[in-house]
């Protein structure tokens, strides 16, 4: 059964950045979309940014121009770097990983963003 970790959240003030990671436990096989999602509280989760296995990236409008989603291949890992926060990005972060055949969730991260 293949996990994904997740590691990177915390506390962080408005104009903060953070690196979010998501590791897979073993290797995903046909592996397709790599994604985080955000779930803020009493909010629906919402995509964030995605990243195909060729490379391509795409992003929430609110997203653009402050995170950056990239994967290492070799190991299964996805990144968002995230820059700029402000106190809206607030919210549990979510690895998405989805296979030809399988999708898979981590269990989420919390990043919060306040003075």
């Amino acid at each position: 059964q293949v996990q994904l970790v997740e590691s990177g959240g915390g506390l962080v003030q408005p104009g903060g950045s953070l690196r979010l990671s998501c590791a897979a436990s073993e290797t995903i096989f046909n592996l397709l979309v790599m994604a985080w999602y955000r779930q803020a509280p009493g909010k629906q989760r919402e995509l964030v940014a995605t990243i195909t296995s060729g490379g391509s990236t795409n992003y929430k409008d609110s997203s653009k121009g402050r995170f950056t989603i990239s994967r290492d291949n070799a190991k299964d890992t996805v990144y968002l770097q995230m820059n700029s926060l402000k106190p809206e990005d607030t919210a549990v972060y979510y690895c998405n990983v989805r296979s030809s055949t399988e999708i898979y969730w981590g269990q989420g991260t919390q990043v919060t963003v306040s003075s």
